[in-house]
């Protein structure tokens, strides 16, 4: 599985953490910035992120900046994005299921533990394909095809 990942610069240190962690298990990861703890726009970098998951570079995405808000906002502006911010595994599940989001954000000060927990339930999730869930997504695509 290839995973994208991108910080702003307060998201840099879990950023290389978790990169770490996810080649230790096996997943290719595409870094797409930043690069070091010098102050950065993390539209810059949430804007390469959606556009290599927008356009199957990679299969998901992992956001992160200093609340996870931020990056997530900029994100969803890219068309085809639905990044959810989340706080635990138990919501990176439910984004999956009901939503099929393909990135997932969360803010610097998410321990490596939990980030690696979230990662790893938002993309071992599936989605759960419901009718409902499906006629919710569709609105949204219509939504953005028309505006």
């Amino acid at each position: 599985m290839k995973i994208g990942i991108a910080s702003d610069h307060r998201g840099y240190k879990l950023k290389e953490k978790l990169k770490k962690e996810l080649l230790k298990r096996n997943y290719e990861i595409i870094d797409y910035g930043t690069y070091s703890e010098e102050s950065t726009d993390y539209p810059d970098y949430a804007f390469k992120l959606g556009e290599n998951v927008r356009n199957k570079n990679v299969n998901f995405g992992i956001a992160i900046c200093g609340s996870g808000i931020g990056i997530s906002i900029a994100c969803n502006k890219v068309k085809g994005i639905r990044c959810a911010k989340v706080v635990n595994s138990a919501e990176a599940k439910v984004t999956r299921l009901d939503n099929d989001a393909n990135i997932v954000a969360f803010g610097e000060k998410t321990s490596i533990e939990d980030a690696l927990n979230i990662v790893e339930t938002f993309i071992t999730t599936p989605f759960s394909n419901l009718e409902k869930h499906v006629r919710r997504i569709n609105k949204i695509k219509k939504y953005e095809e028309e505006n």
